[in-house]
């Protein structure tokens, strides 16, 4: 069985959602933006309210598991009721624990997420733990061991055992996936290019890649129609851009837009799979984490494992909670097989 093991962060979240949350649209003529907006001010009565684990180490460590890889997991928790209930989720997913960061000079990291009445949302994050990773905590020759290795944003101080570890796992041949976080993007290109150097297969969504290149996605105007191509000029130079190494893969995810990827030869899209939005939150985990895993199960069909990540991120975005709606390798099949319409389009 396959070995996986995955490093990131940890969380309690709190998942709040409000009917009376406006979603406000700002166009200007390089981007566009949009804002969750409440009356400033007032006293705001909760329309749904509900708590789970998450965090990008527990969301893809529980996908993993899930799809019935042989998983553990690095993070750092502290010593309290939120921890208590992170490792009670994780023995009930098959995950081994042996791995797991915790001290009792520091407190478990914590979310408020703010729910859309259109699924998507704002998370307010606590990082506590997960921003204080250090190198010396980490069991490296659980990586050494790892077929593949997981790798989700890191923040705070924890970014800086980011380096050492892929740059280790490389040297011992531990395949890479890594899905980059904004302490690392806010560090600037030459730094992300240092960890993109030894990763196999790298996923950002389009904000991220935003900031990782500085490249803009320009809007249509009188004269231009880039919506018209299957994947938008600026979207393209991302994915060259990004792409350090011939062996890479890079993905870009794009909301309810779709995703898109580049090996080198070929561009790739693939639409969102059809289903009810009742929460995003933990989706792009499910589909960065499918994604890899995928490659794997469809002998690195890069069009076929986006249609396996959509098809798993879906289930995700069908429940309230990040780990709530997974699918296993043998649902997704099933779904593709009945949904014969469903397919990505390459350039």
């Amino acid at each position: 069985m396959t070995k996986i093991i995955t490093i990131g962060s940890a969380t309690m979240d709190v998942f709040v959602e409000c009917d009376e949350a406006n979603i406000v649209s700002v166009c200007a003529k390089n981007k566009n933006s949009d804002f969750m907006s409440y009356p400033y001010g007032s006293k705001i009565d909760i329309s749904t309210f509900s708590s789970n684990v998450g965090g990008g180490g527990v969301n893809t460590a529980c996908n993993f598991a899930n799809l019935g890889f042989d998983t553990s997991a690095i993070f750092k928790i502290g010593k309290d009721i939120y921890a208590d209930g992170i490792l009670d989720s994780f023995k009930k997913k098959s995950v081994k624990l042996d791995n797991i960061i915790q001290r009792e000079d520091t407190s478990t990291g914590f979310s408020i997420i703010l729910v859309s009445f259109q699924g998507d949302r704002t998370v307010l994050a606590h990082r506590g733990a997960n921003a204080e990773i250090k190198e010396s905590e980490i069991n490296f020759d659980a990586i050494k061991e790892a077929d593949f290795m997981y790798v989700a944003p890191l923040n705070g101080e924890s970014n800086q055992i980011l380096e050492p570890i892929v740059e280790y796992a490389r040297k011992h041949d531990t395949y890479i996936c890594f899905n980059a976080g904004s302490t690392s993007l806010k560090r600037g290109f030459k730094h992300i290019k240092r960890i993109l150097d030894n990763a196999h297969v790298v996923v950002m969504n389009r904000e991220e890649a935003v900031m990782a290149t500085g490249i803009q996605v320009r809007p249509d105007t009188k004269t231009e129609k880039f919506s018209h191509e299957l994947v938008h000029p600026d979207i393209k130079k991302m994915l060259q851009t990004l792409k350090v190494q011939e062996y890479q893969i890079i993905v870009i995810t794009d909301g309810g837009k779709g995703a898109y990827a580049y090996d080198g030869r070929k561009y790739y899209y693939c639409p969102t799979f059809d289903s009810e939005v009742v929460s995003t939150l933990g989706a792009g985990d499910a589909f960065a984490s499918t994604f890899c895993a995928a490659m794997q199960r469809t002998n690195y069909d890069v069009g076929k494992s986006l249609m396996y990540a959509s098809v798993n991120s879906a289930g995700v975005i069908s429940e309230f909670g990040a780990t709530e709606g997974l699918l296993t390798f043998e649902q997704i099949e099933e779904k593709l097989k009945y949904a014969k319409d469903y397919t990505y389009l390459e350039c």
